[in-house]
C-alpha cells in the first residue's frame, strides 16, 4: 500500500511547530466581551441573596447575570450520543452551589480587567450547609446533593438522588458464589485509584458572536461540536438550527473537553447583549472548575484452579462523580466491559457499582474511561493470584487470556475477531528481559532493581451507537476535499483519514484538502472520544472513497467511451485498461462540473458497527527501588501494542508514548486533592506534579498487529488502551522489589518506606 501503513508526518505537524495553524483565541475580534465566572467559596451552599449594584454601575461591565436571568432547564455537560445516559442534573447559573468552584454568577465586561474587579463588588449572602465530601461515606449521608424534584433522566441509569447515587449498575453470567466454592484458591484486594487532572496545554474557551442572519455561533475547543450544539439549544432554550459551532485547532483535551465546560457562558452573554464574547479559563479554573478523572474504590476477588486458570472473577465498584454526573453511569460500566473479558476461562463474572454524588468538583471523561480504574485492580489482583499460586504472571496470563475466534460471558456470543496478545505478551517479555529480571535482583548501594507487568484492552467506538459520516468531493480542479466531523486534538486523524482515502482513490494525499469541526458544513460525527475516529470514521472514509472511485470511473469511462470494466485510476487521471486514452481528473472534474456533466462526484458514507473490537497492550515495567527513603525510579516501560493494522506507525507510536507516559503520571506522581473544606489543594502546577521527560525513563514502543475483519485495513483504536497498563505494571514491579504493595494510587516515596517499615 502507498499511503496506508506508511509512517507519513501529520499533515499539520510543521504548522503547528512553527505556530501557524489557528486556535480559539486567534479566532476571537478584538471587541469581544470578557466573560468572567464569580465561584462559590463554599462546597455546599444556598444562595439566600445576590447584590450586584456596586458591580453593575462599573463602567465597561455590559452584562451582569445570576439564576434569576437565565434559563431553568436542566441539562447535562457530558458530550454523547442522544439520548444522552447521563443525568439531566445542572442549571447554567444555581441558587444551590455543590462544589467549591461552582458557578455563582456571569459577568462580561470591554476588557478582563474590569472584569475582574466586578467580580470582587458582588456580594453573595449564603446559607452554608455540610457538605459530603468522603465518597466512601456518601451513600445514604444525611446530606443529599441533589435534593431538586426537577432532575431528570433519559431512562434508568438506577438514579437514586435521595441516597447520593448518580447511577447504579450490574452485571452477572453464572453463579459467582458457587463457582468460588468450586476454586481451589481465592484471592482479595482493595484497591483506591485516584482522580487525575487531564493538564491539556490549551485550557478550555470559548468565542461566541452572532452572525448576519443572527444566528449563534459558538467557536470552542472542544472534542465534540455535535453535542455542544445539541446542549446549548438545551440549556438556552433555542432552536438547534439557530446555532453553528465550529472547532478550530485543539491544544489537547484527553477526555475533558468532552465536556462543555464553558461554551454555555459566552452563549448566554451574546445573546443577551448581542455582542461577541470570550470566555478563557485560566489554569487553576481548568484545574479546579471543569472535571478529573473519577476516583474509585474497587474490591476485586478471583477464584481459579491449581492449574492457574481463572474461573471466577467479583468487581465492586464504588466511583466518586463529584457534584453532578456528567458520564457517571457510561464510565461505571465500562470498568466491568472493558476487564471482564479479557480473561475468558471464567465461569461465573459479576460486577456491582455506584457512582455517588459528592460535593466535589465534578468528575468525567479520560482517557481509558473506567478501563483505566478497572484495570489497575483486575491486574493487580492477577499478580496477586499468580503469586499465591507460584507462578509466572506471564503465564497465568497466556494461560487465560480470550483467542481469537472465541467469546466471553459478557460478550453475548459475539466472536473475538481479532488478538495478538499472545504474542504481546511474549514480545514484552523479550525486550525487558523478563526471564532474567523476573522477580529482582540487588544492585548495591541499598538499591533493588524489578520488573512487573500488566495486560489491557479496549474498545474500538461504541458498538450499536457509535456512527461517524464522510463526505469526499472531486473538485472541479481535480483535488479532493474531504468533510469529516471528527475531531483532531493532536491525534492526527485528519492525517489518518487522508491515508485511507488516498489508498482507495489511488492519488497521493496532498491532493485531499481535509474540511473538519464545523457543525454546518461538516456531516455528522460524534466527536472525538470512545477510541472511535480510526475504527468508524476511518470505515466510513473508506465506504465514500469507494463510492466516490466507482462514479469517477464511470464518468471517465463515459468521457473516454470505453465500458466501466476497461477504465482504471491511473495516478490522477482515468486511463482505459490498454493505455491509449486517458482523461485527468482535472480535464474530467472541468467537463463533469462546468461543462456537460452538470454533476459534482461526491462519495458519501456513514458507518456505525454492531461490535467494539478491542485492542490489547502488553506493559512492562522496570524500577528501581532505594530501600533507605522508599524512593522509586522508573527505569524502563515496554508497551507491545495490538491496534490491529497499524495505519501510521510515525503517529501510533506518538499516541502509545503519550498514553504511556499519562499513565505513568498516574501510577507515580498524580493526585487531585482537597482540604478538609472541600478546596481543591492542588490546582496548579506548583502542587499537582505530571511526570516531565526526566521522569519517565525509557520508554520503548512495539506493535504486534493483528489483523480486524471489521475495521479499516485491518485497524482497530489506539488512543486510550496505551494508558492503563502502568498503574499495575509499576505497582507490580515495587512489590517484587520491595515487598510492599500499593493499592492507594499514586505510589509515593513515603508509601513505599512507610510499607517496609510495616513488612
Amino acid at each position: 500500500m502507498k499511503s496506508v501503513g506508511q509512517s507519513i508526518r501529520k499533515i499539520d505537524g510543521m504548522a503547528i511547530a512553527t505556530g501557524k495553524p489557528v486556535y480559539t483565541q486567534d479566532l476571537a475580534t478584538p471587541n469581544a466581551l470578557v466573560v468572567k465566572i464569580l465561584r462559590s467559596p463554599h462546597a455546599f451552599a444556598k444562595i439566600n441573596s445576590i447584590d450586584i449594584s456596586r458591580a453593575e454601575k462599573m463602567e465597561g461591565v455590559e452584562c451582569i447575570l445570576t439564576f434569576k436571568d437565565v434559563p431553568a432547564g436542566r441539562f447535562t455537560l457530558a458530550g454523547q450520543s442522544y439520548p444522552e445516559p447521563s443525568p439531566y442534573d445542572r442549571l447554567i447559573l444555581d441558587e444551590m452551589v455543590r462544589y467549591v468552584g461552582d458557578e455563582v454568577a456571569i459577568v462580561a465586561a470591554v476588557d478582563e480587567k474590569t472584569a475582574l474587579q466586578a467580580l470582587k463588588r458582588i456580594k453573595v449572602d449564603y446559607e452554608v450547609l455540610k457538605p459530603v465530601l468522603d465518597f466512601e461515606q456518601a451513600l445514604g449521608h444525611s446530606t443529599v446533593v441533589h435534593p431538586e424534584e426537577d432532575l431528570s433522566c433519559n431512562f434508568n441509569i438506577g438514579l437514586q438522588k435521595e441516597k447520593n447515587v448518580a447511577s447504579s449498575f450490574t452485571e452477572e453470567v453464572g453463579d459467582v458464589e458457587e463457582e468460588f466454592k468450586r476454586c481451589d484458591v481465592v484471592v482479595e484486594g482493595v484497591y483506591y485509584p485516584q482522580a487525575q487532572s487531564h493538564a491539556m496545554m490549551e485550557t478550555y474557551r470559548a468565542y461566541t458572536y452572532l452572525d448576519h442572519t443572527g444566528r449563534l455561533v459558538v467557536v470552542s475547543s472542544t472534542q465534540i461540536p455535535f453535542h455542544i450544539r445539541r446542549q446549548l439549544a438545551r440549556a438556552l432554550q433555542i432552536p438547534a438550527s439557530k446555532i453553528r459551532v465550529m472547532k478550530p485547532r485543539i491544544g489537547g483535551g484527553f477526555g475533558g473537553k468532552q465536556t462543555g465546560a464553558v461554551e454555555v457562558f459566552t452563549a448566554i452573554v451574546t445573546l443577551k447583549t448581542g455582542k461577541p464574547a470570550i470566555i478563557t479559563y485560566d489554569r487553576k479554573e481548568t484545574f479546579s472548575c471543569t472535571t478529573s478523572r473519577h476516583a474509585m474504590r474497587l474490591k476485586v476477588k478471583l477464584g481459579a484452579d491449581r492449574e492457574g486458570l481463572i474461573r471466577a472473577i467479583d468487581m465492586q465498584v464504588l466511583s466518586d462523580t463529584g457534584a453532578y454526573g456528567e458520564h457517571a453511569a457510561t464510565v461505571l460500566s465500562c470498568v466491568g466491559h472493558y476487564t471482564l473479558p479479557l480473561y475468558n476461562k471464567t465461569r461465573a463474572v459479576r460486577i456491582t457499582g455506584n457512582a455517588v454524588y459528592t460535593n466535589k468538583m465534578p468528575a468525567g471523561a479520560f482517557r481509558g474511561y473506567g478501563a483505566t480504574q478497572g484495570t489497575f485492580a483486575l491486574e493487580s489482583t492477577v499478580n496477586s493470584l499468580a503469586e499465591q499460586l507460584g507462578l509466572d504472571p506471564t503465564e497465568v496470563r497466556l494461560k487465560n487470556i480470550s483467542k481469537e475466534g472465541e467469546t466471553f460471558l459478557t460478550g453475548q456470543g459475539v466472536l473475538l475477531g481479532s488478538t495478538s496478545l499472545d504474542r504481546c505478551i511474549e514480545k514484552g517479555k523479550e525486550l525487558i528481559g523478563w526471564q532474567d529480571k523476573f522477580p529482582s535482583r540487588e544492585i548495591g548501594q541499598n538499591k533493588v532493581r524489578a520488573v512487573g507487568m500488566a495486560v489491557t484492552m479496549q474498545g474500538s467506538g461504541i458498538a450499536n451507537i457509535g456512527t461517524a459520516s464522510i463526505e469526499i468531493r472531486l473538485n472541479d480542479d481535480g483535488n479532493f476535499t474531504l468533510l469529516t466531523g471528527a475531531t483532531d486534538m493532536g491525534t492526527g486523524c485528519d492525517t489518518i483519514l487522508s491515508q485511507m482515502a488516498a489508498e482507495i482513490l489511488e492519488v497521493p494525499m496532498e491532493n485531499i484538502i481535509v474540511s473538519a469541526g464545523d457543525t454546518d458544513t461538516s456531516p455528522f460525527d460524534p466527536g472525538s472520544y470512545a477510541s472511535s475516529t480510526t475504527y468508524v470514521a476511518g470505515t466510513a472514509t473508506i465506504k465514500a472513497a469507494t463510492e466516490l472511485k466507482k462514479k469517477i470511473l464511470e464518468q471517465g469511462a463515459k468521457f473516454l467511451g470505453v465500458s466501466l470494466e476497461d477504465a482504471e485510476m491511473n495516478g490522477l487521471a482515468v486511463r482505459s485498461v490498454s493505455g491509449e486514452q486517458e482523461i485527468s481528473l482535472a480535464k474530467l472534474a472541468e467537463l463533469t462540473i462546468l461543462g456537460a456533466g452538470k454533476l459534482q462526484l461526491v462519495g458519501y458514507a456513514t458507518h456505525g458497527s454492531e461490535v467494539s473490537p478491542p485492542p490489547y497492550v502488553a506493559g512492562f515495567a522496570e524500577v528501581e527501588v532505594d530501600q533507605e527513603t522508599g524512593k522509586v525510579e522508573l527505569i524502563d516501560y515496554v508497551a507491545v501494542v495490538d491496534c490491529g493494522t497499524v495505519i501510521n506507525p510515525n503517529l501510533a507510536r506518538m499516541q502509545a508514548e503519550g498514553g504511556i507516559a499519562q499513565g505513568i503520571g498516574m501510577a507515580l506522581y498524580e493526585e487531585v486533592r482537597y482540604d478538609e473544606l472541600g478546596k481543591m489543594a492542588t490546582n496548579s502546577f506548583m502542587q499537582y506534579k505530571i511526570p516531565c521527560r526526566k521522569d519517565i525513563g525509557k520508554v520503548r514502543i512495539a506493535f504486534e498487529e493483528s489483523f480486524e475483519p471489521t475495521g479499516p485495513f485491518g485497524a482497530k483504536s489506539i488512543g486510550e488502551v496505551v494508558a492503563n497498563t502502568p498503574s499495575p505494571a509499576i505497582v507490580h514491579a515495587v512489590y517484587n522489589a520491595v515487598g510492599v504493595k500499593i493499592n492507594h494510587l499514586p505510589i509515593t516515596s513515603e508509601k513505599v518506606f512507610l510499607g517496609m517499615q510495616k513488612s
